[in-house]
């Protein structure tokens, strides 16, 4: 049986989200109505447990009024040339403002999103645009996972992950 203490992600899970794939999260407002912005990077507690995406606060802004008690996070990651894609959800959440650590990330996973679709095609300074944001303004929001999805297009496309036994 699963012992509900082990993380939902696996290591090759958290280092598939941590790639430079394309980030989204995801709430809904007291009127259920769906508020999603574009995360700017990613990183995955040592223990796997908890998963934070930095979003630019002022894009974000709607998804933050979002958070509270109730409040169910869906985070998406994509690989956008394989579109392999990883859906994670969770309740229990928090905003914190990023540290230099995760300025470094932010700062990473540009490079590592551009070396992705550049060769799809795609200009570099566009991307770089796309992901801009001053540093003041960027917000880590963290969640703890409580289900998991392959969202990969396909026969298992909405397959819930589990942990293995």
């Amino acid at each position: 049986m699963p012992d509900a203490n082990e993380p939902l992600l696996d290591a090759a899970q958290a280092a598939f989200i941590q790639s430079g794939v394309g980030l989204g999260i995801a709430a809904s407002s007291a009127d259920a109505v769906p508020v999603h912005v574009r995360a700017i990077g990613c990183k995955v507690a040592p223990d796997r447990g908890e998963v934070t995406v930095f979003v630019s606060s002022t894009q974000a802004a709607p998804l933050l009024e979002c958070m509270g008690e109730e409040c169910i996070l869906a985070a998406v990651f994509t690989h956008p040339a394989s579109h392999r894609t990883l859906q994670l959800k969770g309740r229990r959440s928090r905003v914190a403002p990023c540290t230099p650590e995760d300025l470094r990330i932010v700062e990473a996973y540009r490079d590592a999103f551009c070396a992705i679709l550049v060769p799809l095609g795609f200009d570099e300074k566009l991307i770089r645009t796309l992901l801009a944001c001053a540093p003041a303004d960027i917000v880590g929001i963290s969640l703890v996972p409580t289900e998991a999805y392959s969202q990969t297009p396909g026969p298992k496309a909405g397959e819930r992950l589990g942990r293995s036994a």
